[in-house]
């Protein structure tokens, strides 16, 4: 029988990862405490030191989306749909008239 696969809560990685960031214990002394991997633990400080950046990116560095990046694929979508839309009334017909 397998064992189950583990799920850990962000909150877990994100304790972790910081254990292995400050480099007090090692990554092995820090697998034996949390019952993790020591590759796992290292994956975990890799992606936190990466994302790290953009914590302190200022909000209003995101450029907004605008209307016509909103709204045309909805548009399209429309009329996408309409095109099938009339497509199957006119096949509709034809089986009607037979």
């Amino acid at each position: 029988m397998t064992a189950k696969r583990k799920r850990h809560t962000p909150e877990f990685k994100t304790k972790v990862a910081l254990e292995a960031i400050k480099g007090i214990k090692t990554s092995s002394e820090l697998a034996s405490q949390f019952h993790v991997h020591p590759v796992q633990i290292s994956t975990w400080k890799r992606k936190a030191i990466e994302a790290l950046p953009d914590v302190f990116k200022h909000p209003s560095k995101k450029k907004p989306k605008s209307v016509d990046e909103l709204t045309g694929p909805l548009y399209q979508e429309i009329g996408r749909l309409k095109m099938e839309l009339d497509w199957l009334k006119k096949k509709s017909d034809e089986f009607t008239e037979e």
